[in-house]
């Protein structure tokens, strides 16, 4: 046998919506896996968490934003080779606070056309499908 177990990650995914109808999109720093492209904010599922904390948490951390409501969009399964992950996507129709990038990170704010003019991690593309379909 031999050879590294495949890594399963689970992670929770927020579509942030602004009352314009408008996206947040982050730029992933460019020393991570797909470093570079754009993406929706998030980050991993811990054991011990529901998806609802998780998401709390990452958007905490990442944007000072507090989730006050959410609702399922999509599930993505992607396989990397290396790495599988599980995309729980959710859309993140209220939040409190201003968003920032706290960890240096880019932001911006796209309308659903202008999602196809960003470059994201290739996981995300059924995200991007889904939103395409609901939101216009």
């Amino acid at each position: 046998m031999g050879g590294a177990a495949i890594k399963h990650i689970h992670v929770a995914v927020g579509v942030i919506l602004g009352a314009d109808g408008r996206i947040l999109l982050a730029k992933r720093p460019e020393h991570l896996h797909m470093g570079g492209r754009w993406e929706f904010p998030g980050g991993k599922v811990e054991a011990d968490e529901s998806i609802q904390q998780a998401m709390t948490r990452e958007l905490k951390e990442e944007l000072d934003i507090d989730v006050k409501a959410m609702e399922p969009l999509i599930e993505v399964r992607h396989d990397y080779g290396d790495k599988q992950v599980f995309l729980d996507t959710w859309c993140v129709t209220e939040f409190d606070g201003i968003e920032r990038g706290v960890e240096g990170q880019e932001l911006a704010w796209v309308s659903v056309a202008e999602l196809s003019e960003y470059r994201f991690p290739d996981a995300n593309q059924p995200i991007v499908t889904a939103l395409q379909a609901r939101l216009s």
